[in-house]
């Protein structure tokens, strides 16, 4: 359980501006939809896919790094990764296990399968966007275990997205979706509290100096 009474003593330290901030994002944060990457190369995708679920109020994101294991790029996410929780995982097996144990169907972003556009897609169910590596797309380990499969209707001769653009496109479209529907997206109240914790403590830079003030005070 959070201590709410350290809650209202840390964000005395916030400046109004920052606590304005906090009250706008916190209500628009969701866990409804979550976001997982599977070994993309390009360190700059990653990033912006982080970029992009912050925008969209995705709370967190899912980080497969089988191959490719490289730090976030700081400049690509603009900061991103201090808002957003990233969960990081070296198999995509456990990824997709962990997401199903916590009601998430496995949704496959492809051009190449024929089974929901984006348009059509049922934004009810507790889902997760899986985006894969640049040039070969999701492992036939994603596309075996996905519940089902979506694309972004293209009338060119490009067949396919950067996956940064593609993730940001689909974001976009479900949560703008999810907000106009009467479905309880939201962060829960001891979720949102959790974060403006968590923030706080991202926020401070003397953090653990301003905590033990506070219990030397009890």
């Amino acid at each position: 359980m959070i201590d709410l009474k350290l809650l209202e003593y840390l964000e005395t330290y916030l400046t109004e501006n920052r606590k304005q901030r906090f009250d706008t994002v916190l209500p628009q944060r969701t866990k409804h939809f979550t976001v997982a990457t599977e070994d993309v190369y390009q360190l700059h995708n990653t990033s912006a896919v982080i970029r992009s679920c912050d925008v969209f109020g995705i709370q967190e994101v899912n980080i497969v790094e089988e191959r490719n294991s490289k730090r976030i790029d700081r400049e690509i996410a603009m900061g991103a990764q201090k808002w957003v929780d990233l969960n990081r995982y070296h198999h995509v097996k456990s990824c997709m296990s962990d997401l199903k144990q916590k009601g998430y169907q496995i949704v496959a972003t492809t051009p190449h399968t024929n089974d929901c556009e984006l348009h059509d897609f049922d934004v009810t169910k507790k889902s997760c966007f899986f985006f894969g590596r640049e040039t070969e797309g999701l492992s036939q380990e994603v596309l075996d275990e996905a519940d089902c499969f979506l694309k972004i209707p293209m009338v060119g001769f490009t067949e396919s997205l950067n996956i940064s653009v593609s993730a940001a496109i689909i974001l976009q479209h479900v949560t703008t979706k999810l907000r106009r529907s009467d479905i309880n997206w939201q962060l829960s109240e001891d979720e949102i509290n959790e974060k403006r914790l968590d923030w706080c403590k991202k926020t401070l830079k003397s953090y653990d100096d301003i905590v033990a003030r506070f219990y030397e005070k009890l």
